[in-house]
């Protein structure tokens, strides 16, 4: 079933469990806050964020897990029931979802961002009529850039945005997803998969 966006859009994904060979990615509960903030609260993470302050309370986190719903389609990543990182899609611009994820620092390098990243990307194009969603990252970190190299995004330039962690705008690379690329993307693994 594809949905329509935004007006038909699931705005959330209670009942979807996305599972990955390592990775198992669900719906934040509010028993979650405290791994949330964890996560999030670190400054090398928060940094990285444009929507969240630092510090990041668990209040922060608590109202993020209750407004999760609506103009974001968010998702906990758990490793062997360790969670680990967020990822998600904003919809702030109707009918063009936003590609966004953070994980703790002691889960960086581990290809887990990739992973969960890939994993909603093709949750986002089966279950959504979209023809393209959109990501970006801080020119200044080279790792989210090359997880979004992996997963197919080109590259479309520099724009400048404000990161409520920093209280200021940085430059930030942008990033686009055609559904063409991703169907081409897809066949090419699953075919190499069949080989």
């Amino acid at each position: 079933m594809v949905l329509d966006c935004p007006t038909q859009k699931l705005q959330d994904p209670r009942g979807f469990v996305l599972e990955t060979k390592r990775l198992t990615l669900r719906q934040p509960t509010l028993a979650d806050v405290e791994a949330i903030a964890g996560i999030v609260g670190d400054k090398r993470v928060s940094i990285n964020l444009r929507r969240v302050p630092h510090p990041y309370t668990l209040d922060d986190a608590s109202d993020f897990v209750t407004a999760a719903t609506g103009r974001e389609t968010v998702f906990l990543v758990e490793t062997a029931r360790e969670a680990v990182g967020l990822v998600g899609l904003s919809w702030e611009v109707e009918g063009l979802p936003e590609l966004g994820y953070c994980f703790g620092i002691d889960h960086w390098g581990k290809g887990y961002a990739t992973e969960a990243a890939q994993s909603v990307i093709d949750f986002g194009f089966e279950k959504f009529s979209i023809e393209r969603m959109t990501s970006g990252s801080r020119v200044v970190n080279k790792a989210s850039r090359h997880v979004l190299e992996k997963c197919g995004f080109n590259w479309t330039g520099v724009e400048l945005n404000r990161f409520l962690a920093l209280g200021s705008s940085t430059p930030v690379d942008c990033f686009r997803l055609e559904r063409s690329v991703w169907a081409s993307i897809r066949n090419w693994s699953n075919s190499t998969r069949n080989a």
